[in-house]
């Protein structure tokens, strides 16, 4: 039986090999290939000893490019399973499974994780509170939605990730400027503007299988995710207490949020989620959107610190009908796991420039994981996405005011090892 995975990633966090022990089908890849240029991992030359087949294309910006290619890859190799853990490709495994007719996701069960419109809508008719927000047609809707509810607002788009496109404007020349090149070519509908949600932005990352939250914890990120073009210091993200009133709220909020985007007749029965929930200084919660894959950064691995287990891992074995690596038992009064530790990441994003010096390897043995993704001499270009690192660690402690305490020490460690040369 043939597997074909769709894969934007470097290699090195999705170590297909290991987390596909038990399969014994044929594995075919259809990778970015400027992935693992971003990430300093050398480009793979063949298929290694693992995959049966690996191709590569330049980048997966093309989005018909990449299901011409894929569609092909599938019947040539009589594709009976396909995965994709990122979620630009999401829509294209789902698309390949239907012109197929194979198992897994279809669109209509993705639609409510893909497209934010669709998503504050059946939020909040499940009574999750959502901000203010509209799809405009024109920059005439857009200046108006303004008008109606004041600055600042959030302009993205509605099938967006990792802050790529999002835009907060703080005026109506800023909004003015904005809207005329995104509507210059006349009317669209793939844009949503929102009113800003003033707040410390969290979110709760986790597991569903069977229809039933089996794993999730919360986190808050002491950084703005849309700043990453401009913030060149170390942005911390930490897990929360289980002591800490927020976490019980966000929990609960992240379980009816889920609920809501998995109307009856989903097929959204095993797969991981990434929620986004803002909270406001008047300690209100506010979903700000939830995606239904693992996170991004480096959540996976701060998860792996807490409980022992790769949630990309678990969709995998899922999504291929293998048996789930062992999880965390559940307290005895029921309930969802506790975390073993507290952990969090500290990121320093790419800038432009000519890298001087970057991050050593820190000795500490709470920092369970480290990683630099330039080196000296080498010309980078500046941060494309809220995922485009320089450097990061993750770090572990028993609790969540110890583990920010570390975090930040590395943080300031890693901006005084890191200098870099203006661009040219």
């Amino acid at each position: 039986m043939s597997l074909l995975i769709l894969h934007r990633n470097p290699f090195e966090p999705f170590p297909y090999e290991r987390w596909l022990t038990g399969y014994d089908g044929e594995v075919v890849v259809l990778a970015a290939r400027d992935k693992f240029a971003s990430f300093a991992e050398p480009v793979p030359d063949g298929p290694g000893p693992y995959f049966t087949h690996l191709e590569l294309l330049d980048d997966f910006l093309d989005g018909r490019r990449v299901r011409a290619r894929a569609l092909e890859l599938a019947r040539r190799f009589g594709t009976k399973l396909v995965v994709a853990l990122h979620e630009g490709d999401l829509l294209h495994a789902a698309w390949l499974r239907e012109k197929l007719g194979l198992p897994g996701h279809r669109t209509a069960d993705l639609a409510p994780f893909r497209d934010k419109l669709l998503m504050k809508r059946l939020a909040a008719a499940a009574g999750v509170p959502v901000a203010r927000h509209a799809a405009p047609r024109t920059a005439g809707e857009a200046l108006a939605f303004a008008d109606e509810h004041g600055f600042p607002v959030v302009v993205k788009d509605r099938a967006g990730f990792n802050s790529i496109g999002l835009r907060i404007l703080h005026d109506r020349d800023q909004l003015t400027g904005q809207v005329a090149g995104a509507y210059a070519d006349g009317p669209r509908d793939d844009l949503l503007i929102e009113a800003y949600v003033p707040g410390r932005m969290c979110h709760v990352d986790g597991l569903v299988v069977g229809g039933e939250t089996v794993l999730a914890w919360p986190s808050q990120y002491q950084y703005d995710l849309a700043s990453f073009g401009t913030d060149h210091g170390a942005r911390v993200d930490v897990t929360l207490d289980p002591a800490d009133p927020l976490t019980p709220r966000l929990l609960e909020l992240t379980d009816r949020t889920l609920a809501a985007l998995r109307p009856p007749g989903s097929a959204m029965l095993d797969h991981a989620f990434h929620a986004e929930i803002f909270h406001t200084a008047d300690d209100r919660l506010v979903l700000c959107e939830v995606a239904g894959r693992t996170a991004g950064a480096k959540v996976r691995e701060v998860i792996v610190a807490m409980f022992g287990v790769n949630l990309a891992e678990c969709v995998l074995r899922l999504e291929v009908g293998l048996p789930l690596p062992p999880l965390p038992s559940p307290p005895p009064g029921g309930g969802l796991p506790r975390p073993a530790a507290m952990s969090g990441q500290v990121l320093l994003m790419k800038r432009p420039g000519e890298v001087r010096s970057v991050p050593r390897q820190p000795a500490e043995p709470w920092v369970s994981n480290f990683w630099v993704w330039a080196e000296p001499g080498q010309v980078i270009p500046p941060a494309a996405g809220s995922a485009d690192f320089l450097a990061a660690a993750v770090a572990t402690a028993p609790t969540r005011a110890e583990c920010e305490g570390r975090l930040r020490e590395l943080g300031r460690r890693f901006e005084a090892q890191t200098t870099m040369a203006s661009p040219r």
